[in-house]
């Protein structure tokens, strides 16, 4: 009877021991997977920074080697233009000299709301969009438009500056390289989310041949940073599509 009770005592033992471990062992590995969890987790928070601190870096310097060219170009041929005028200014061309004058104010009144930091720092995404689709019709670059339908929604800053960084883009492949007339901008608010499609009608390429050219796979990279969807489509001598899928936070 007694030697019953001591292997009772043992084998009770053993599995107390046996079930002490096993919870040690496994608070140890639900530590070790927390701590990777938590890790993980910072190093993404922290690129996800530095992509945000990145694009916006991108930005700026796309708008300053837009605005060096208004500069240069534009508004320096306007001034040698009202220079001109002003040299051999008549009764009858005066009115001429103050048309020129005017525009050249005109664009440098444009150029300021591209340089204002605070613009630049807190993109309003349609005010931004409106601004390039603008410039490119003032410049006489491509005839854009913009349509806006839903009502506005307040979109997450760091996603604003990674879909306009994207569009950005999207506008120089076309201005450079897809000869294309007309660029047409769609931004579609509803309850749950932007809904953005972007198309001109240029040269466009063959999906296949290029496969993840043309910045696709960048496009797609950043537009996952922020749970987008962005899917590109082009048809040759049709015209290239842009379709953003962005759901509200």
């Amino acid at each position: 009877m007694q030697e019953n009770g001591e292997i009772v005592l043992i084998v009770s033992t053993i599995l107390i021991l046996i079930i002490v471990i096993s919870l040690i062992i496994l608070f140890t590995v639900f530590q070790r997977k927390k701590n990777f969890l938590v890790i993980k987790q910072k190093e993404e928070q922290e690129r996800f920074e530095k992509e945000i601190a990145e694009t916006q870096i991108e930005i700026r310097e796309e708008t300053l080697r837009n605005i060096s060219w208004e500069l240069h170009d534009n508004i320096g041929q306007l001034l040698t233009l009202a220079k001109i005028q002003l040299q051999s200014a008549t009764q009858e061309n005066i009115a001429e000299v103050r048309d020129t004058i005017t525009k050249g104010l005109t664009e440098v009144r444009a150029l300021s709301k591209l340089i204002n930091p605070e613009a630049l720092d807190n993109i309003n995404l349609k005010e931004a969009i409106q601004l390039e689709v603008d410039r490119f019709n003032r410049l006489g670059f491509i005839q854009s438009k913009l349509i806006v339908t839903g009502l506005e929604q307040e979109i997450n800053q760091k996603a604003t500056v990674i879909i306009f960084r994207i569009l950005q883009e999207f506008f120089s492949n076309t201005i450079k390289h897809a000869r294309a007339t007309e660029l047409i901008v769609q931004l579609n608010y509803t309850a749950n989310g932007l809904h953005i499609v972007t198309k001109d009608n240029g040269v466009g390429f063959i999906a296949n041949a290029k496969k993840e050219g043309i910045g696709l796979l960048n496009i797609k990279a950043r537009a996952k940073l922020i749970g987008a969807e962005a899917m590109l489509t082009s048809e040759e001598n049709k015209g290239t599509n842009l379709e953003i899928k962005y759901n509200y936070e």
